[in-house]
């Protein structure tokens, strides 16, 4: 399989094994990002997986970037590390020479607000590639790296799959 592929099969597999989706559309596939609609909730997505994880495990993290037309909610980032981090550990996402320290949780993080989300946008738009760093429970690092060609044309579609 491709590396693209295996990055969309990876991203598909985090989600359909977390239960977190059952029913979608698929809105594109951009160089190893994919876009999708939700329509029973409703919402849209951009996820890719990460290309290299400096992490010891096999669990495949993933990016996300929602949107929520009912609540309001757009270009919302979700980060799901390759494998769970320490509590006291934080979540630091860098893209474009900026570094994002995002609110944690145990297996991920979130922008902690609607301007930290845009602006993480922007940088993804901007950059090549994008890592998310933390400290895993056994004291070890994680990096999660991303290729963001084709993220800004994912984000678009569901953008616009979820507009209007």
């Amino acid at each position: 399989m491709s590396n693209r592929g295996w990055v969309i099969g990876a991203a598909l597999a985090a989600l359909l094994c977390s239960g977190a989706v059952l029913a979608r559309d698929r809105l594109g596939i951009y160089n190893g990002w994919a876009a999708f609609k939700d329509a029973e909730t409703p919402r849209c997505y951009a996820i890719a997986s990460p290309e290299e994880r400096i992490s010891g495990s096999s669990r495949p993290g993933y990016l996300s970037i929602g949107f929520w037309p009912s609540q309001g909610v757009t270009h919302q980032i979700y980060v799901n590390l390759s494998r769970d981090r320490s509590t006291n550990s934080a979540v630091t996402l860098t893209a474009g020479g900026r570094r994002f320290r995002l609110r944690g949780a145990p297996s991920g993080g979130w922008a902690s607000d609607r301007r930290m989300d845009l602006a993480i946008v922007a940088a993804i738009r901007s950059s090549a590639s994008l890592s998310v760093e933390s400290i895993g429970r056994d004291g070890r690092s994680i990096v999660d790296a991303y290729n963001l060609r084709g993220a800004p044309s994912a984000i678009d579609a569901a953008a616009l799959g979820c507009a209007g």
